[in-house]
């Protein structure tokens, strides 16, 4: 691993390129990624997250050398029913899919049906993760509870959260990421986190108006939750926008893996990497 990437924050940010606000051309985002995954931060990024209707259609092919071996990450905008054979177009261009992730309800709808799907599911496929994207909303704890049963009976399941969106109550408030934080805690469930985390710091977006989670504020938030703080606690984490007290609670446990939390998606790079740098988080000797 890069002495410039501490193990902290290894794998933190998928490339999720191809995906709004970014919308990068797939050939675009394949050349994009192979140049990130030979950089000197290459240790922070995670596997290239497509569609699954981009792959069933496949899009991939010509773009890629069997030989080169590319990991994705598999993103179900297709419904549950569609995953098979989207992952089924993947082998005859070498690529593996090392997670899959969709989501099983729409906000006000009942997680428990989607739930059950996706755990059916991951138990066909051979040892990808597995996750399950949860509204915020009514049922996310009977959900919770029933992927921590399919996770202890041995099945690679996870949660997914999205922390952000177009609208104003898609950004989930300090205390309502600090409880979906400490549920997962509590049940020794992995989580991923999607949209919204475009910086390191908590901030206001002067265009929308929008205020967004930044992703070291999660980190932070996460790390004192893994120790045993309570909501309010890890709430406070998240609401704080002076960088100080974040900052140096990862810097305390950058040789540490990371706990309980898998890492997210990002549109860009570049972006998280430049935070992580000003911050003296990763010791870049350039931005990108």
């Amino acid at each position: 691993m890069s002495t410039q990437v501490p193990r902290l924050l290894a794998g933190l940010v998928d490339d999720a390129a191809v995906f709004p606000p970014g919308n990068a051309a797939l050939p675009d985002a394949v050349t994009a990624h192979r140049r990130h995954r030979a950089a000197w931060y290459a240790d922070l990024v995670g596997p290239l997250l497509l569609p699954a209707s981009d792959l069933r259609a496949g899009a991939l092919t010509g773009l890629v050398d069997p030989s080169e071996g590319l990991v994705i990450g598999l993103i179900g905008d297709t419904g549950l029913d569609g995953l098979p054979a989207a992952l089924s177009a993947l082998a005859p261009d070498g690529v593996t899919a090392r997670q899959v992730e969709a989501p099983v309800a729409k906000r006000g709808e009942d997680p428990a049906p989607g739930v059950a799907e996706l755990v059916a599911l991951a138990g066909r496929l051979d040892g990808a993760s597995v996750y399950a994207e949860i509204p915020l909303t009514l049922g996310l704890m009977d959900a919770l509870d029933a992927l921590a049963r399919a996770r202890a009976g041995g099945l690679p399941v996870a949660a997914k959260f999205r922390t952000g969106g177009l609208a104003a109550e898609l950004f989930p408030t300090p205390v309502e990421l600090a409880a979906v934080i400490c549920a997962c805690r509590d049940r020794e469930l992995p989580f991923k986190l999607t949209a919204g985390l475009h910086h390191a710091i908590r901030h206001r977006d002067p265009e929308t108006g929008f205020t967004h989670h930044g992703f070291v504020n999660v980190l932070a938030a996460t790390l004192a939750a893994v120790e045993g703080a309570q909501v309010d606690a890890v709430a406070e984490l998240l609401a704080a926008t002076d960088p100080l007290r974040v900052v140096e609670s990862a810097r305390a446990r950058r040789e540490s893996a990371r706990p309980l939390w898998v890492g997210y998606g990002s549109c860009s790079i570049s972006e998280p990497l430049t935070d992580l740098i000003r911050l003296g988080l990763v010791n870049g000797g350039y931005e990108t």
